[in-house]
C-alpha cells in the first residue's frame, strides 16, 4: 500500500481589531499592506501547495482578494488565533494528515526557509502531532523580558515546558557556566486532525497563568517537537515597529 505524502498548506490568521494596534494587517509597508508582504514570503515557500488568509473582516479580504491571495472568512468571536486556525482548517478541506503551518501575519519579513524547517518534522514522522520554533538568545535584556517566552526541553528536541519567566532558573549566579536560554518564535506546524482536537481542549491550568496556548498540548500529554533555528522573528506590535521593518527592509535591498 503506498504512503500518501500529506499535503503543507500555510494559513495566515489575521484580524482587524487589536487592542494596541487597530487595522494592524492593512498598515502600509513600502505602499503594500503588511498581509501582502506575509503572503508574498509564504507564496516563496516550494512545499506549501496553498497559502491562506483566514480573516474576520470584509476590509482585510478585500486587500487579499486585491493583490491576487485566498482568503477565508472566520468568525468573530473566537478567543485566539489558534481557534481562527482550526476553522479555516475545517473550511478549506483538507485531510487529517496534511500539515498546516501557522503563519503570524505581523511577521512580515520572515525568512521563507522556516516554514520548511517547522513544517519538516511532521512530514518526517507521521506520529508527531505538533512542532514549533525556537532561537537562542542573544540579546539579555530578553531573558527577564515576560513577552519574550522561554523554553527547555528535553534531549529528543521534544519541550519540557514554555515559561514567560526565565528558565532554567540559576540558583548560583557565581557558576562559571552560564545557561543557554531559548525562545519561542510564533511559527507553529499541526497535523490537521491533532489542530481539530487541540482547540476542543479545555483549558489548562498552566496555560492559564502564563497565558501560553501550547502549554495546554503539554498538560495533556501531546508531544510538541522543537526546532532550533537561526532565523530571529521581526513582529509589528505597535505603529513604531513599522518604522524598523522599512529600514530593515531597505537594508536588504541595498
Amino acid at each position: 500500500m503506498s504512503i500518501v505524502e500529506p499535503k503543507v498548506v500555510a494559513i495566515i490568521p489575521a484580524r482587524y481589531q487589536s487592542n494596541r494596534f487597530e487595522g494592524k494587517p492593512l498598515a502600509l509597508i513600502q505602499g503594500k499592506p503588511m498581509i501582502q508582504h506575509v503572503v508574498e514570503r509564504a507564496w516563496r515557500v516550494p512545499m506549501l501547495s496553498q497559502v491562506v488568509v483566514a480573516t474576520d473582516d470584509e476590509r482585510i479580504a478585500k486587500a487579499v482578494e486585491g493583490f491576487g491571495g485566498s482568503w477565508v472568512m472566520t468568525r468573530r468571536d473566537h478567543t485566539t488565533g489558534t481557534d481562527r486556525l482550526a476553522e479555516a482548517a475545517e473550511r478549506i478541506g483538507i485531510a487529517d494528515q496534511d500539515v498546516v503551518v501557522n503563519i503570524q501575519g505581523d511577521q512580515p519579513l520572515f525568512p521563507p526557509t522556516i516554514v520548511e524547517q517547522v513544517a519538516g518534522p511532521l512530514i518526517a514522522d507521521p506520529s508527531l502531532p505538533m512542532a514549533t520554533l525556537i532561537y537562542r538568545i542573544v540579546r539579555p535584556e530578553e531573558i527577564a523580558d515576560p513577552n519574550h517566552v522561554k523554553t527547555v526541553f528535553d534531549c529528543h528536541g521534544n519541550a519540557l515546558y514554555f515559561s514567560r519567566s526565565p528558565i532554567p532558573f540559576q540558583r548560583d549566579p557565581g557558576e562559571p557556566q552560564q545557561p543557554t536560554y531559548y525562545k519561542h518564535l510564533g511559527f507553529y506546524a499541526y497535523r490537521k486532525g491533532f489542530l481539530l482536537a487541540f482547540v476542543g481542549l479545555p483549558e489548562g491550568q498552566w496555560e492559564r497563568f502564563e497565558k501560553l496556548e501550547q502549554l495546554r498540548a503539554l498538560e495533556f500529554g501531546y508531544t510538541i517537537r522543537v526546532v532550533l533555528t537561526s532565523h530571529d522573528s521581526v513582529e509589528v506590535d505597535t505603529p513604531n515597529d513599522l518604522l524598523r521593518v522599512e529600514q530593515l527592509l531597505l537594508t536588504q535591498a541595498a
